[in-house]
């Protein structure tokens, strides 16, 4: 792995994470596009570093409502954060479970299946369409909204599927207010990446190397600050109603990914 192809997969990564495009579908098409043995071989590898830049990305973004959260979480009351935290847990469950069950399943669907992630792409492009022209987007995230939310999360697992498109789409169509719709889908995916992560390296798959060290840190930064100014882009376009756009890039590169598939 070189570190042109890490910094070119990091800024795809960083993109991705948080527009509503599907980050896991554009990697699995940026690697088939820069086509070396190398990034097969140290995929799950690199796919730990970009997943730790942006939920870094994510943390910054919103550090000083982690603040609060974690302030709020040391009083004894019932309050808001208690209420946000337990929410941001039942939104993990659906996909942890698949994650934890699934795991060598999904696998497989991240080997090149280009003409499913065309698919999947045509699917996140259709929610954002439907989110868009969604009306009266005014409520508070309850605790079953983060169990609708949190079933949208575990169906983007699958490559193309967006998780961010996926999440703020569901939300926004259940009627909740599109910033507080945006702040909840990137808050809540923090811990469940931190946790990916964990169970990644105590599995052994997290394996530096020497030769490796330079290209993933490269790699680490590209996805870190690339993140930051999608992230922060994101909840602008969301808040205004400027998803559409994505919709019909999702369409195109759908068309692209499945033909070239």
């Amino acid at each position: 792995m070189s570190i042109i192809d890490a910094i070119i997969l990091g800024i795809i990564q960083g993109l991705t994470e948080f527009l509503p495009v599907s980050s896991s579908g554009h990697i699995e098409i940026g690697q088939a596009l820069l086509g070396t043995e190398s990034l097969k071989e140290n995929e799950q590898l690199l796919s730990v570093v970009l997943h730790a830049a942006t939920a870094l990305s994510t943390m910054w973004v919103f550090r000083k409502d982690i603040g609060e959260i974690i302030k709020g979480l040391f009083q004894p009351a019932w309050n808001e954060e208690w209420q946000f935290a337990v929410k941001v847990i039942i939104s993990m469950i659906p996909a942890a479970i698949v994650g934890l069950f699934f795991d060598e399943i999904l696998e497989t669907l991240f080997e090149g299946q280009l003409k499913l992630v065309g698919a999947m792409l045509f699917i996140t492009g259709a929610l954002l369409f439907l989110a868009d022209r969604a009306k009266n987007t005014n409520k508070e995230v309850s605790f079953w909204h983060a169990v609708i939310i949190g079933l949208a999360q575990a169906i983007a697992i699958l490559p193309g599927i967006s998780r961010s498109g996926a999440t703020i789409s569901t939300s926004v169509l259940l009627g909740i207010d599109r910033e507080k719709a945006a702040r909840f889908s990137f808050l809540m995916v923090v811990p469940l990446i931190l946790g990916k992560m964990s169970k990644d390296v105590l599995d052994g798959k997290f394996q530096m190397t020497e030769e490796l060290a330079l290209p993933l840190v490269a790699g680490f930064m590209a996805a870190f600050f690339t993140g930051l100014i999608a992230c922060l882009w994101m909840i602008q376009l969301v808040k205004h109603s400027k998803l559409s756009w994505f919709a019909i890039y999702c369409f195109i590169v759908g068309t692209i990914a499945f033909v070239y598939g």
